[in-house]
């Protein structure tokens, strides 16, 4: 059968009402939501945790099929069912996604012709911000040096203006759409690229019994393996969307940097960093970025207003008074 449209809105019509079990892939998220439209009742089985089908030694579509099919017929719990969100969701994390490819390939155009450059003995200074980076190549080479690398700096120009104007377009979508992106902006370091992202992933606060969970659905929590009196200790799972989750770690390095004003969260990310250890810093890191996602739920769920320091922490005396 053709993975298209004309093809499956056939099938759904020859078998009315049944129950549609699938993996996770390029196609499922609009091949489940056809089907729910066609008023099915639809499981997209988490294919990395499907162990019964990767690991097998006899693997192939049908027998694939044939055990998914069996698996949502005794408990469909068993497939670790996802669910895929709306439409206009997906469209909002592909215009994110699209504007981080284009910073992508301006990073990679960026040390193309630093590595360039170098070959001939022309070091560019580090710390250059990407704004100025074509201003300040052109200002540093006399012209014949200059020519060999214009096309590649004319790329540059080109894509800086692209993804100002993905930026523009995001900012548009996120006042026109996700409104309540910008109760999320209440907390500094968090501005409409990762609001807008993070809105668009959850979709809907009421999905989350405890606020808690955001943490392990966005992968920001340890892999625990178990047995005995062995209790590793692991990294984190990874699982969930890599943009937001990126994100938010970024986020989490201005709170914790030189310039994040003080909050109970930079207090919190400085006692893990005070710990001493050389991933020190990297689990502080990753911690904040974890209470940054459940401040965010807990903002966006309540409607209250951010307060970056607590009444508690105030009459300890761990923050100054002028922060509130």
């Amino acid at each position: 059968m053709a993975t298209s449209r004309e093809s499956l809105e056939a099938l759904s019509g020859r078998y009315p009402g049944a129950v549609i079990a699938m993996e996770t892939g390029t196609h499922s998220p609009w091949v489940s939501r056809l089907f729910e439209a066609g008023g099915h009742r639809v499981y997209v089985a988490n294919a990395r945790k499907l162990r019964a089908i990767s690991s097998s030694h006899t693997k192939s579509d049908q027998e694939d099929a044939r055990m998914i099919a069996r698996l949502a017929r005794v408990d469909p719990a068993l497939l670790s069912p996802v669910k895929h969100r709306s439409e206009a969701g997906q469209r909002a994390i592909i215009q994110i996604k699209v504007r981080e490819a284009l910073v992508r390939s301006r990073v990679n155009l960026m040390n193309s012709v630093r590595f360039l450059l170098k070959s001939l003995g022309v070091p560019m200074p580090s710390g250059v911000k990407a704004g100025s980076f074509v201003r300040k190549v052109r200002a540093v080479l006399d012209t014949p040096t200059c020519a060999l690398v214009e096309p590649l700096l004319k790329m540059l120009e080109a894509l800086g203006e692209r993804i100002e104007a993905c930026e523009e377009q995001l900012e548009k979508l996120a006042a026109e759409r996700y409104p309540q992106a910008a109760r999320l902006q209440q907390i500094p370091g968090v501005g409409p690229l990762t609001s807008l992202c993070f809105v668009a992933t959850l979709e809907n606060p009421a999905r989350f019994k405890h606020a808690r969970d955001v943490g392990a659905y966005l992968g920001l929590v340890p892999r625990r393996d178990q047995s005995g009196n062995t209790d590793k200790q692991l990294s984190i799972t990874k699982a969930g969307n890599t943009a937001l989750r990126c994100l938010l770690v970024n986020c989490a390095h201005y709170i914790l940097g030189p310039f994040g004003p003080p909050s109970d969260l930079r207090a919190a990310g400085l006692r893990l960093c005070e710990r001493g250890g050389k991933s020190a810093k990297k689990r502080a890191v990753i911690a904040i970025a974890r209470k940054l996602a459940i401040t965010l739920f807990a903002l966006w769920k309540s409607g209250a207003d951010y307060r970056p320091c607590s009444p508690t922490s105030l009459s300890l005396g761990l923050v100054p008074a002028t922060a509130i």
